[in-house]
């Protein structure tokens, strides 16, 4: 069978003209489930896992999954099944780890407004580490801990002030940003934390953004990040394990940015000629496990004709597909069917939700007419995580391909879902 997969997916290929996913034709689950439709491909993200795996072979690892990139249940699942632990930011994501069958001794806590509440959740269920994103959040982490009787093993998240070079909202390492603490006051910080009843230090973190595309910005705050830790343990304190975060990026619209596994050969190299590499690491990637792995099907509902602009609106929206009226974000958008006897046009590609900013795709050449469907790519990370049920819109249904086999993992959500938790007056 002639097969041409799409660059940077090498799991979703035009059969014969049709588009699969690993060996399901994305129209039939278009047909049985209705659209929008998210489908991902455990191929591809077993594949991605695994370059990650190569880059530290032989090393100490804990891979926790940064799962606010895709959180559904089945998907989390899966990820457990693979042995990886989970980075979460809110007691909610906690709670979703704890639903799908993850191991709380392997759970990362981030995020920069932990609450009391969650605090006392997460030592309850015996999480593996807080990164700690603040001196005020160490002494309040410090009160919670001792007042139930427990000890909070911390990691201390830096800020190293380096320029990941990415969007400004996803930028998270600079003196700008809100995240981290930082590099001038973290050994100030760790002393504290060490002074500190109910802390255990056990670690050191950064996390510089997401979507990063290039090793200098790594190599960079990893220096940074070794010359903190040289100067913490100098002042008796011991550093057991080293995170790097996530956030390497994944080709949306030409991006190249590293392989995982020639990336950590690059930061590796760096770590062992500084003495380090016989430490505990971990990692926290999230996009560039899912991204590329997932798609949006979605129906061509009109065709508008305009004097500026033509307009091809389509039944997936802003709601469902975030990022480009978030981030002014590329997409790339393939037809399911190699399209026959149509000319093609110049369109944006919109939905149907009542805002200019409701875009999926600008100044796309798409030959379509009604009633075809599209499929908008790298759709796995960032979508379904932030979608919503703006003008009261369900939330799409999700399926998961594994080889012939197709899982429903989210059923599509009616307008009584979307409403089931309100109350009318008296």
């Amino acid at each position: 069978m002639t097969s041409t997969a799409l660059p940077g997916h090498p799991h979703i290929a035009y059969r014969h003209n049709e588009l699969f996913v690993e060996d399901v034709r994305v129209s039939d689950l278009a047909q049985a489930h209705g659209t929008p439709l998210f489908v991902y491909s455990t191929a591809s993200m077993r594949e991605a896992l695994a370059a990650y795996q190569r880059g530290f072979a032989g090393r100490k690892l804990h891979i926790c999954y940064a799962m606010k990139a895709n959180s559904s249940l089945a998907m989390l699942q899966f990820f457990a099944r693979q042995g990886c632990g989970f980075d979460i930011v809110s007691g909610g994501e906690l709670e979703r780890v704890l639903a799908a069958g993850g191991d709380p001794a392997k759970v990362i806590f981030s995020g920069v407004g932990k609450t009391r509440a969650e605090m006392r959740q997460a030592l309850q269920a015996g999480i593996l580490c807080f990164n700690v994103e603040s001196e005020a959040e160490l002494e309040v982490l410090s009160e919670v801990a001792t007042a139930a009787g427990r000890t909070a093993p911390v990691s201390i998240r830096v800020n190293p002030n380096v320029d990941p070079k990415t969007h400004p909202y996803i930028s998270t390492g600079l003196k700008g940003n809100k995240f981290g603490v930082a590099h001038e006051r973290t050994l100030a910080a760790y002393q504290r934390a060490a002074a500190l009843p109910g802390l255990r230090v056990v670690g050191i973190d950064f996390h510089i953004g997401s979507q990063i595309t290039e090793a200098t910005p790594y190599l960079d705050a990893t220096d940074r990040l070794l010359d903190l830790v040289e100067a913490i343990e100098a002042a008796g304190i011991p550093i057991h394990h080293i995170d790097f975060g996530g956030g390497l990026g994944i080709n949306y619209n030409g991006d190249t940015p590293p392989a995982a596994d020639a990336l950590w050969q690059q930061l590796l190299a760096k770590i062992d000629a500084r003495g380090f590499g016989d430490r505990q690491f971990m990692i926290e990637p999230g996009r560039s496990l899912v991204g590329n792995a997932g798609l949006c099907v979605t129906e061509v509902l009109y065709l508008k004709p305009g004097e500026e602009k033509n307009f091809c609106i389509v039944d997936a929206a802003m709601n469902d597909l975030p990022r480009p009226a978030m981030y002014q974000a590329f997409h790339a958008i393939v037809p399911l069917q190699a399209p026959t006897g149509v000319a093609a046009a110049v369109y944006d590609v919109v939905g149907p939700v009542c805002e200019s900013g409701d875009w999926i795709g600008r100044d796309r050449s798409l030959a379509v007419q009604p009633g075809d469907r599209l499929a908008v790519l790298s759709a796995g990370a960032y979508c379904m995580s932030m979608s919503s049920n703006y003008n009261t819109r369900g939330r799409a249904a999700e399926i998961l391909v594994d080889g012939a086999l197709a899982h429903l993992i989210r059923t599509r959500e009616t307008a009584q879902d979307t409403f089931r938790q309100e109350i009318l007056l008296p």
